[in-house]
This record gives C-alpha cells, sequence and structure tokens, in this order.
C-alpha cells in the first residue's frame, strides 16, 4: 500500500507542473550522456522503479540461494558427462567448458532475469545470463540522471530513496577474478571486448570512463583488432592483461576460429577472461532444467531443493520422454503440445527474445513451427509467469500520459554469488526485452518514507 499511495503522489507531483521540466531534463541528459542502445534513448519514462525494503531482502536473499543451486549444477556437470549431456553443449563448448580460467567463479559477473508474482510476496527466477550481461553502466548512469530530475527533487522530501548501483560490483568481480589469476594486486590492462557495431558499445563507453575514473587503464577492443605474439595479447600498442568479455563466445569460435588469438591466449593462461570459458554451462538455458528436473534431485541440498521448488519455474529440455508436472507423470511431447497455452518455447542459447515462442499468444500454427525448431535444435519448455504491471508516466507532445507497463527484476550478480544492483525493464509486450525492439529501461530504488 505505502508503494502505490508513493506512485501516486509522484504522478500527482507530475501533473502538478513538473512532466514536461522532468522530460526535458531526461531527453536532455540521454543525449549528453549517450544512453542510447541502438540508435534509441534506453529509457524512456520519467519515473523510476521501487522496491519495497520486503521486496529487495526478498530478491537478495532467495537470490543467493539459488545460485548455491547453480554452482552446485555446474560442478555436478564438471564432474559428471550425464551430467553435462542435459545442458545440450555442443562439440567446440566442450572442448573450452573444462579449460581452467585461474580462477575459482565460473560467472564472476552475471544476472538473473526474474519476476515478482503473487502481488510481490513470490519471485520467480527464468534465466540466468551468465555470459555477457549487460545493464549495469545502463542502470548506474540513469539513477544519476533520475537524482537531478525535477520531479525527483521534489518527490526525495517525502521519500527515501536508495539506490542500487551496479557497476562497482562489475568491478570488484573483474578485479577479484585477476587477482586470483596472477597471483598479484597489480592493477591489470583491461579490454573491453566486443565487435565495434554492437548496440551495446554506448555501454563499453560509460564503463570505460567509470574504469578510467578508478584509475584503471582501459582500452574498448574489436577481437578482429588483436595478435598474440610471444605470449601477450595486444590490441596494437596495448598490452592486454584482462578480458572484460562481453562479445558472445559463439561469435568469436564462428568469426575468429576455435584457434584465434583470444582463445589462444586464454587457453595459454596469458590473458585473464572474465566471464570464463565454463560460464556456457549455467547460461545455457537448459541449466534451469538442470535445477528443475526430477532425475537431478539428488544433486542438491535441502535448502537448495525448497529454493528451487519456490522459485524456479518448471522447465524441461524438448525431448522425448515422460516426467513429473504438478506430481503427475506425463508425456513431454503431448503434454507440450496440448497446454500451449501455459507454456513457452525457448532456444537453449540465444539472447534478445530470439526465437522465444509464447503459447497463449501463438497460434497453433506458430506453436507448431516452434516445436519443429525444437526437433532442429535445443530448446527448453517453461511454465508460464504471470507478469506483474505497474503504472509508469512518460510525456508525449507535451502531454503527461500514464500507461501500465509489464515489469521484472534483473538483479546484477557479483562473484557468481551474491546480488549488486538491479535492473528494471519494463514493456507493454509479454517479452520484456529491449534487444527485442522495444521496451524501456529504468533505474531501481529501494524506497521508505522518511
Amino acid at each position: 500500500m505505502a508503494a502505490r499511495d508513493a506512485i501516486a503522489r509522484y504522478h500527482d507531483l507530475l501533473a502538478g507542473g513538473l512532466a514536461e521540466d522532468s522530460q526535458s531534463w531526461l531527453e536532455e541528459q540521454t543525449e549528453r550522456r549517450g544512453l542510447t542502445f541502438g540508435g534509441r534513448p534506453v529509457c524512456t519514462v520519467v519515473r523510476p522503479r521501487w522496491m519495497t525494503p520486503r521486496e529487495y531482502a526478498l530478491c537478495r536473499d532467495r537470490a543467493a540461494v539459488v545460485l548455491r543451486a547453480f554452482a552446485t549444477a555446474q560442478r555436478a556437470a564438471l564432474a559428471d558427462e550425464s551430467v553435462r549431456a542435459q545442458l545440450r553443449l555442443t562439440d567446440w563448448e566442450e572442448q573450452l567448458v573444462t579449460v581452467d580460467p585461474g580462477f575459482a567463479a565460473a560467472s564472476p559477473t552475471s544476472r538473473l532475469d526474474a519476476f515478482f508474482v503473487d502481488g510481490g510476496k513470490g519471485l520467480r527466477f527464468t534465466e540466468y545470463n551468465a555470459e555477457t550481461p549487460a545493464g549495469a553502466a545502463y542502470n548506474d548512469a540513469l539513477t544519476e540522471l533520475f537524482e537531478a530530475m525535477p520531479v525527483m527533487r521534489e518527490f526525495q522530501r517525502y521519500h527515501h530513496l536508495r539506490p542500487l548501483p551496479a557497476r562497482s560490483g562489475v568491478l570488484r568481480s573483474l578485479l577479484g577474478a585477476y587477482e586470483e589469476f596472477s597471483g598479484t594486486r597489480a592493477r591489470p590492462k583491461i579490454a573491453i571486448l566486443d565487435w565495434r557495431e554492437v548496440p551495446t558499445f554506448s555501454e563499453f563507453l560509460l564503463f570505460e570512463r567509470y574504469f578510467a575514473s578508478q584509475g584503471l587503464e582501459c582500452r574498448i577492443v574489436d577481437p578482429r583488432e588483436v595478435e598474440y605474439r610471444d605470449g601477450v595479447l595486444r590490441a596494437g600498442d596495448f598490452d592486454i592483461s584482462l578480458i572484460y568479455k562481453r562479445v558472445l563466445i559463439h561469435e568469436l569460435v564462428e568469426r575468429c576460429g576455435i584457434d584465434g588469438p583470444v582463445i589462444r591466449a586464454v587457453r595459454d593462461r596469458a590473458v585473464c577472461m572474465v566471464n570464463p570459458f565454463s560460464c556456457k554451462l549455467l547460461h545455457k538455458k537448459a541449466s534451469l532444467a538442470l535445477l528443475s528436473d526430477e532425475r537431478n534431485a539428488h544433486l542438491f541440498s535441502a535448502e537448495e531443493s525448497e529454493a528451487i521448488a519456490a522459485h524456479i519455474p518448471w522447465t524441461r529440455v524438448v525431448e522425448e520422454r515422460r516426467t513429473m508436472f504438478e506430481g503427475r507423470e506425463v508425456d513431454l511431447p503431448s503434454f507440450v503440445r496440448e497446454h500451449r497455452e501455459r507454456l513457452v518455447l525457448k532456444p537453449n542459447d540465444e539472447y534478445g527474445g530470439k526465437g522465444i515462442v509464447l503459447g497463449w499468444e501463438a497460434t497453433d500454427a506458430e506453436w507448431e513451427a516452434g516445436l519443429a525448431a525444437a526437433n532442429e535444435e535445443p530448446y527448453i519448455v517453461q511454465d508460464r509467469i504471470t507478469l506483474p504491471w505497474e503504472a509508469y508516466p512518460s510525456v508525449v507532445d507535451g502531454e503527461l500520459k500514464i500507461f501500465d507497463r509489464m515489469l521484472d527484476t534483473a538483479p546484477f550478480v557479483s562473484d557468481g554469488a551474491y546480488v549488486e544492483g538491479c535492473m528494471t525493464r519494463l514493456g507493454t509486450a509479454a517479452l520484456l526485452n529491449v534487444t527485442a525492439g522495444g521496451g524501456s529501461n529504468v533505474p531501481t530504488y529501494v524506497i521508505e518514507p522518511r
């Protein structure tokens, strides 16, 4: 109730004369700070997302247990080929996931994607971005932007807002991995590694400036620009000691080859790369199937099993088999074909919403096409989540508009173990993904009355 009252107060302040000035501030600062994704503004609304202290504690505390379950799954997959087979790795991934990165965490920096359910009383984690989580620098830049927005300055006379910064956790995870890798506290030379043409390039610039502000030498480097010679990975005259890997591993292999300079340097332990190749194990969407599948229950502690049951939606790799659903045994292919209204199909290793089929929105033909695709390449099927909604304001042609939008909760993870920072994505379609071509990111705060 307190959060709803706060939203009403905020919207009243906008309607009382602060809307246009706040929108102007958003547009001006978006341009000045380069807060765009593929040329589109990262944020298009003039209210941040608020979480109550109880909601944030639920997210933080339960994520910690779920992350321990993912770590258990990671160890089991590395130790047992039959467990690893459930993740549906490619042949070249099998070659790389066992490469020792020189530090313990499989995904020092990562992000969970989740939704509050049951009126905020419950939480479901639907994906684990364990390879190249984006958004931490966008999140912090938007937080700074909103701090000086006219409506926010007035609103904070009545409510205390605690920001949830994320980029410091990314940096700490990078430096922690490098210290473990090198055995020293020496300052690494950081390469933010990805293709020049990607839409997230603007976030790389934000990170480059942030790293520099912390006294670290950093360059944005395209994998096609590097060479590996005499035991050193270089981009021109820049000797790289730490890679902040934003490039997708499968794209790196496809474009540069499995014997390309970056991969050879990492295999030779000539450079520290975060996240390492082993991140692919948990990044596969089948990792959620590994957690929730009854045949793997023996792998997990009682605490982990409880968290899986409470917070991981029923998820299975699409295949010919019998399995359990809500306490009864079902034939998986028949069940998936007959119950599309409560299921979603997802490719095992895609991003940006590619290939996802929402059964409750799909036609029979679209669902059958999704099932046909699942016969050609690995897919998972997952139980539907009822998405939460909130009202968010924007100013269109000088007029205040308030629309209900669906929102997710995407906590950033440091050292593969704990939450540090949280991103929120909004959308009017059930596929909440900025990469997919819509939606908006907003900064997240924990709100309390003064």
